[in-house]
């Protein structure tokens, strides 16, 4: 009789502890997985608990009250319950921002998550996505990939822009999810009318505000929203060991999109701890699908009562594993993987003869890498330099692809707009890189070097001149370059320019442009790179913004695949290419370079382009 007692007892405080806790008593190999409570029996009315930590590191309990089941509500066959919240700090709290991935237990039994609310509720209503449906809808981080993505097409125009901006349709940011619609929506007046994921609050650190203002709109577009800032960055350390009480369910836990001097970090809560997997947030974080971003342990300062939606403020502490899923229903990451990053080092030698040095890590991601490394070199610049009139930039480095080629980075920019627009300079081909989606690719790290002054030399090619119309092959034909600076003053250039060996006779159109202007007026305008090495020898090929550059061209019949162009073909073979029975695949070419030069680097950005016909004569 004793001893069945005693059993009967020690079973009831296990059931305690997992209703508290989020799982069984942790055994050698980490905790096992808690008992799930099935959705088809769960009833109205029925009460339980849930955990998450309102303060420090130790989760608290409060009460849950079930309410009802809305079939469909987060996708097909995807359900949401519906339940209210009462007792314990919770009626102070309501349901708030970072309570994401919060446990249920009914009896024991693991429920879901608390994952969305009401904006501006009255009562801490809530909306719990079943375990079921965050277990069901992960996608193993071992299966192999079954697809691979199309080839991409590339605009030279995107490769020569000076300004990187977000390449893609608006996702809700955390104040429009909040309100459920536009910030300039009408129908606000209505807000708060349907549930909303519980926003993640998201700390960003080591950067200023300033930097923040400049990239409020990008940050924006992909629902980075800063809920509330932590002071300096985080240090890049090792790996925790993982033990048995490692971000137990209703721990609080942090997914960083960078750390180190620039800290990005969001916070929210584990929902379940199965050995070494977590699950947790109970809705999207940005819908990555599969990802790799560092995850840590976290403690909690408080949580801010608010009357929209109160929040937590959270610090992170030690890195011990990975997030390597970010789904419809919730988050899946494994302790002990290290997550792979880009280190990113930006050096500046500030206009006041200072050394300037940042260390931080990105993750990796199709637009939100580029962001994140946009921010960081222009927030380097920001806090270093003026904010109001002229500066001038000096900016090279290299990103770097483990077994390929480095994209070279070599760019000058001047005037009021350096700042934005040397910040995009490593953003604008990383972002090309990176959407390219090329199997096996592998970015192992960002360098760059800034030169900064004070004043701005820039300039506008007003004309051009020849010393004669008519020159021989191999001769040289000296052009005059006369540019006028944005202050008046008019300076001239002496251009040499030799004409091949092998022109032939006839008609030749000199050109004397920035890169940019000569690049977009070429035949080729986009091409679609087969592998990432073609994509990356295209981008080193691309001619300087900054820079002028002298290009002779004529008019031939050629043919263009690709981003090949092959002048001057053989009637037969172009005849083959253009026959009746195809179309497409390449297209016709009239103007052909004949040779180009870059010119010598002066004192003034220069900026334009003005053209000349000459003629080659025998």
């Amino acid at each position: 009789m004793f001893n069945t007692k005693f059993l009967t007892v020690f079973f009831a405080i296990l059931t305690v502890s997992a209703s508290i806790f989020g799982q069984l008593p942790p055994s050698d190999k980490g905790p096992v997985q808690p008992q799930i409570f099935p959705l088809a029996e769960l009833k109205e009315g029925m009460r339980g608990t849930a955990t998450t930590v309102f303060r420090g590191t130790k989760p608290e309990e409060f009460n849950v009250e079930i309410l009802g089941v809305v079939p469909n509500w987060i996708g097909p066959k995807q359900d949401m319950i519906v339940g209210k919240l009462s007792g314990g700090q919770a009626d102070r709290t309501f349901v708030f921002a970072g309570m994401s991935g919060s446990p249920v237990f009914i009896n024991g039994r693991l429920v879901g998550a608390i994952s969305y609310s009401f904006p501006f509720a009255k009562e801490p209503i809530c909306g719990i996505t079943p375990i079921e449906q965050m277990i069901s809808t992960v996608v193993s981080p071992t299966a192999a990939k079954t697809f691979s993505r199309e080839p991409r097409t590339y605009s030279y125009a995107e490769l020569l822009s000076n300004i990187w901006r977000p390449n893609l349709a608006t996702n809700a940011s955390q104040s429009s999810r909040a309100s459920g619609f536009a910030p300039d929506s009408r129908l606000m007046a209505v807000a708060g009318q349907t549930f909303q994921p519980i926003a993640t609050p998201l700390a960003i650190s080591g950067l200023s505000q300033r930097t923040i203002d400049m990239f409020a709109a990008d940050f924006a577009a992909v629902g980075i929203m800063p809920v509330a800032a932590s002071g300096g960055g985080s240090a890049i350390t090792p790996m925790k060991k993982i033990g048995p009480t490692t971000l137990l369910g209703g721990d609080s836990v942090v997914v960083h999109l960078a750390r180190g001097d620039i800290e990005i970090a969001a916070a929210g809560t584990v929902t379940m701890r199965d050995g070494d997997k977590i699950y947790g947030f109970g809705h999207p974080f940005f819908s990555l699908g599969s990802t790799s971003l560092p995850m840590s342990e976290s403690h909690v300062v408080t949580v801010v009562p608010n009357a929209n939606n109160s929040f937590k403020l959270a610090v992170p502490d030690a890195l011990v594993g990975s997030m390597t899923q970010d789904r419809a229903t919730g988050i899946y990451g494994k302790l002990g993987d290290a997550p792979k990053m880009i280190p990113v080092k930006v050096r500046l030698k500030t206009s006041r003869g200072q050394i300037e040095e940042t260390n931080f890590e990105s993750g990796i991601d199709d637009t939100l890498t580029a962001l994140i490394v946009s921010a960081g070199v222009g927030n380097v610049l920001a806090a270093q330099e003026r904010g109001l009139g002229e500066t001038t930039i000096e900016l090279s480095g290299e990103i770097k692809i483990k077994g390929e080629d480095s994209i070279r980075i070599q760019r000058r920019f001047a005037g009021q707009q350096a700042v934005a627009l040397a910040s995009s300079a490593a953003a604008i081909p990383l972002a090309a890189l990176l959407r390219g989606g090329f199997e096996g690719l592998d970015v192992s790290s960002i360098n760059l070097e800034m030169n900064a002054s004070d004043g701005s030399r820039t300039a506008t090619v007003e004309r051009i001149s020849l010393d004669r119309n008519q020159v021989r092959a191999g001769e040289t034909v000296e052009v005059t370059v006369a540019s006028r600076s944005d202050s008046g003053r008019l300076f001239v250039q002496k251009v040499p320019v030799t004409i091949p060996k092998d022109a032939a006779p006839g008609a030749m159109t000199i050109a004397i442009g920035d890169g940019g202007a000569v690049q977009q007026n070429s035949a080729i305008t986009q091409f679609t790179p087969r592998n990432a090495a073609e994509l990356i020898a295209t981008i080193n090929r691309l001619k300087r913004p900054d820079r002028l550059y002298a290009v002779l061209t004529r008019t031939t019949v050629g043919t263009i695949i690709g981003s090949s162009e092959m002048p001057n073909l053989p009637p037969s073979m172009l005849a083959t290419m253009n026959n009746d029975r195809s179309a497409g695949g390449s297209k016709a070419t009239v103007q052909t370079i004949v040779s180009e030069m870059e010119l010598p680097a002066f004192e003034f950005v220069v900026s334009g382009q003005q053209t000349l016909n000459i003629e080659i004569v025998k």
